[in-house]
């Protein structure tokens, strides 16, 4: 018997989640068995491997069975993305590197070298410049917001101006900012 309508799936599935029917089974395993394996094949597995990613398919399909919601599908759309998803997992697997022995390994130190360090105090003056150059309430805002790490409205109450001065006049710092520190990056 071929079982090659969407009726004859979803009730050979219903067999198989009911009673474990493993005649049923075995019709839902003949019949998409082998569209499984012509997937795989040409989603570029090997034959051996293709036979064994329809053997993890049709065990998912055996093992969650329960879960298949025939209003949200055909049983050939289930099991075909059963199919995807053993695919893509098949791929990660293959995709990960062997690990290496921790004692062959060669670190990189943590601490920084001296040109990273040198950069980095540059920069660091550079900034400091920057923001000393901002007229008095912008620096004052700036300072706030990130060395005191305040909020905008916090700021607002600690300097006793509105909300929306605090925003304009961080707005235009930082566009002061971002034209005297672009050379940075």
């Amino acid at each position: 018997m071929s079982y090659a309508t969407k009726a004859d799936h979803q009730r050979l599935l219903a067999q198989v989640a009911a009673d474990r029917d493993r005649d049923a089974f075995r019709a839902l395993f003949d019949y998409f068995g082998p569209r499984v394996k012509t997937l795989m094949l040409k989603a570029g597995a090997d034959p051996a491997m293709a036979d064994d990613l329809v053997q993890d398919v049709m065990m998912t399909v055996w093992r969650k069975v329960d879960l298949y919601a025939p209003h949200k599908g055909a049983v050939s759309t289930w099991i075909y993305t059963i199919a995807r998803n053993a695919r893509v997992d098949w791929h990660r697997r293959g995709a990960a590197q062997p690990y290496d022995d921790l004692d062959d390994l060669e670190l990189a130190s943590e601490e920084p070298d001296s040109e990273t360090e040198v950069f980095a105090a540059q920069r660091s003056e550079c900034v400091a410049a920057a923001i000393a150059d901002l007229p008095n309430e912008q620096r004052r805002i700036i300072e706030y917001a990130f060395v005191e790490d305040l909020s905008q409205n916090e700021i607002a109450e600690r300097l006793a101006i509105p909300l929306g001065t605090v925003k304009s006049r961080m707005r235009l710092a930082y566009a002061k900012l971002k034209g005297r520190l672009e050379t940075l990056k």
